[in-house]
């Protein structure tokens, strides 16, 4: 770019954000990146704390999968910046990477903390400008208009990238009130969520224990993930994983001996004789642990089979009765948002020069790197197609 900098305006320090402020910014674009809360990458930093999953290592058609029939905006988004692309990121940032048996790539450091440092130090090095606590309020003609600190602010610029996030961890800066300012908006979700659960007292001594090997099912979401039972219901990745199907009302079941066959199961159940217990056809001939036993104790207590074989069955798809998700805003990240008919690629059909990325979008994915190589994705796409529009004469 020749003579005077071009600049753009970025609403939302996110990865979606960040990511376009770093592409725009090494373009020699002149970026101010304005955000609501006193610091950047609340909810990034938020995801790290368990361990930063930053993408998934697996073939394309897996990784594809777990982004449902996502809109072609999407998958080109993931086509030009994938796991590969979110490695070489991260590493030019000097963050050593490893990949876990289960292909999920991971910061050796394992927090988020040291690879957003870099990330910020990078940008300030390239110019950025960053405005905390700038709450955006909407247009005035084509000027962006906020609430600071020092009053009433308004920034126009070349292009702007909004990236505001989805509507949960409100006190994260996610709190989805953009969404009254956009047409086309699609309701928001919970997704990646848990379930709330009225447990009977007995199941009281295994909150908060972990249950694993199993297998849910909800729909034709599947998934083998490690989960909690908790005081007020179910969560955990592996709910997670099957959230959206049960969320719009498929039935859950879990299957307590994944490894098992429904033939196995019954000749194990019958090996303890006639005379056996329940309990003691679980505990023994299965050897499960004691929250499986609660567990199924407690969702077949109004109906308990008699016979082994019915209880074979059982034991492979017990159903996992709910009373529907938890909150939006204790998910982990919502469905929903501005839906892409509203745009011309990443760029707002309305406002030429104005585009959209991250969470805000109208796209859903469980976790396990799939949600933050989305954001990064999108906002990188969106940085590229901003740039592309700033040098159309």
């Amino acid at each position: 770019m020749h003579g005077t900098p071009k600049t753009a305006l970025i609403i939302g320090a996110g990865p979606a954000g960040l990511m376009a402020a770093d592409v725009l910014s090494a373009a020699g674009v002149a970026v101010t990146l304005a955000d609501r809360m006193p610091s950047v990458g609340r909810k990034f930093l938020m995801a790290g704390k368990s361990g930063l999953n930053l993408t998934k290592i697996e073939t394309k058609v897996d990784f594809d999968a777990a982004y449902g029939e996502a809109p072609p905006a999407l998958r080109d988004a993931l086509a030009s910046f994938g796991p590969q692309e979110v490695i070489a990121w991260a590493e030019s940032l000097g963050q050593p990477l490893f990949t876990g048996s289960t292909g999920r790539v991971f910061p050796v450091a394992m927090k988020a903390s040291p690879l957003l440092r870099a990330w910020m130090a990078r940008l300030a090095q390239q110019g950025t400008v960053v405005r905390a606590r700038w709450n955006w309020t909407g247009w005035t003609g084509n000027a962006a208009t906020f609430a600071t600190p020092d009053g009433p602010q308004t920034i126009t610029a070349d292009v702007t990238i909004f990236a505001l996030g989805g509507a949960s961890w409100r006190r994260l800066g996610s709190d989805g009130e953009w969404a009254t300012r956009f047409d086309k908006v699609a309701p928001f979700k919970p997704a990646n969520c848990g379930f709330r659960v009225a447990w009977s007292d007995h199941m009281i001594p295994f909150f908060g224990k972990p249950v694993k090997a199993t297998a849910l099912t909800a729909g034709r979401q599947q998934s083998r993930g490690e989960w909690v039972m908790t005081r007020d219901g179910i969560e955990g990745g592996g709910i997670y994983g099957i959230s959206a199907a049960a969320r719009e009302g498929a039935p859950l079941t879990v299957d307590l001996v994944p490894d098992l066959s429904l033939d196995q199961v019954q000749s194990r159940l019958e090996s303890k004789g006639s005379k056996s217990s329940l309990s003691q056809q679980l505990k023994s001939g299965l050897r499960l642990p004691p929250a499986k036993i609660a567990l199924f104790n407690e969702m077949a207590r109004h109906a308990l089979p008699i016979h082994a074989k019915d209880r074979a069955s059982l034991l492979k798809a017990l159903p996992i009765r709910h009373d529907g998700p938890t909150p939006i805003d204790q998910a982990i990240s919502t469905a929903g948002g501005l839906r892409f008919d509203a745009l011309d690629g990443l760029m707002l059909n309305d406002r030429p020069g104005t585009f959209v990325a991250g969470e805000m979008l109208d796209w859903e994915a469980p976790t396990g790197g799939y949600l933050i190589t989305a954001s990064l994705a999108t906002g990188y796409a969106a940085a590229l197609a901003a740039r592309d529009f700033l040098d159309t004469p």
